[in-house]
């Protein structure tokens, strides 16, 4: 009885240490690239009452398909909005293209998704520029910040949503 048990335990063992060299090794990948990148950057870290700041937002496309849909937003943050004191706009927008920048398409600064001129096919990118233009009169005690909320569809019927990102870059010290 001993023996059928141990041949039974020992045919279970080759069998169970054959699959596991031959069938459910883990397969050695590459980690699969983002399917797209939105990065933000100014062009100053701080300014004054009167002064002006660029905030742009580049759209990276790191899938294998076009972007045919954008829809983003900037706000910004809570903190921002508790400031009486602090006035300002954002003045202008432009987008980036190989000719120059040329004036945005979308509704506005609060949504910016049709100003990246979307189709964006892979490997491309598109920035769209945002002008923050600080009041003469304003308070100017603080950082001034801006959080966003994207979705991204893609040519292979698959999205990206995000949001909301909070980034350093994304704040303006105002003294």
């Amino acid at each position: 009885m001993r023996s059928t048990l141990l041949r039974r335990l020992g045919l279970t063992a080759v069998l169970a240490l054959t699959l596991a060299l031959f069938g459910l090794t883990p397969s050695a990948s590459a980690a699969p690239a983002a399917q797209a990148d939105l990065t933000f950057a100014t062009d100053t870290a701080t300014t004054t009452p009167g002064g002006k700041v660029n905030l742009s937002m580049t759209l990276t496309n790191n899938h294998t398909y076009d972007i045919w849909f954008v829809y983003q937003t900037i706000d910004p943050t809570w903190l921002t909005t508790q400031r009486p004191d602090l006035k300002y706009s954002f003045t202008g927008c432009s987008l980036a293209t190989a000719d120059g920048a040329v004036p945005c398409s979308g509704t506005g600064p609060a949504n910016l998704g049709t100003n990246y001129g979307a189709t964006i096919p892979p490997g491309q990118s598109r920035t769209v520029t945002l002008t923050l233009e600080v009041a003469a009169d304003s308070g100017c005690n603080g950082n001034i910040g801006f959080y966003s909320y994207s979705y991204i569809e893609f040519s292979d019927s698959t999205n990206l949503s995000g949001g909301p990102t909070y980034t350093p870059e994304t704040r303006v010290l105002c003294a």
